[in-house]
């Protein structure tokens, strides 16, 4: 699973036209999963990033999480993140899970997000073609790769 973690200001999603998705302060999330993944690291995300201090406290610092900050998240599916361009000039996407697989691990992201953590979660449309915009705050910026980890 990887997330590419972006601070904004404020970030909207629209699908043929129409806004189905806005927030203000808070991350704009891009959520991609890879084979082999499953709710564990679904769980590992969701608290990372519910927990991640890229907010300013009142001294500058980065030592606030986006709830204390007082943000949303829009998050967006996107296999993209799992292109791969090491041979040749178009991107394979196998090792980009299955959208029929990948899209309930997506809900229980954002259901994770949204009811353990109390963070107002918009989202876009799993699988359509999405115009995203944002304002990217700072710029803060973060790649987080959770991976299955190995069992004995």
């Amino acid at each position: 699973m990887k997330v590419v973690v972006q601070r904004v200001s404020r970030a909207s999603v629209a699908v043929d036209g129409h806004v189905v998705g806005a927030i203000g302060t808070g991350f704009l999330l891009l959520v991609g999963f890879a084979r082999g993944d499953s709710i564990a690291e679904v769980m590992r995300a969701a608290r990372k990033i519910a927990l991640l201090r890229v907010f300013s406290d009142d001294s500058g610092k980065l030592n606030r999480n986006v709830v204390e900050a007082g943000g949303a998240i829009l998050s967006i599916s996107q296999f993209t993140l799992y292109g791969d361009v090491s041979d040749g000039n178009r991107p394979s996407f196998t090792k980009a899970l299955a959208g029929s697989d990948a899209e309930p691990l997506f809900d229980a992201f954002n259901f994770e997000l949204s009811k353990t953590y109390g963070i107002h979660v918009e989202t876009g449309v799993f699988g359509a073609h999405m115009a995203v915009s944002l304002e990217n705050d700072g710029p803060v910026t973060i790649l987080a790769t959770f991976e299955p980890k190995e069992t004995d």
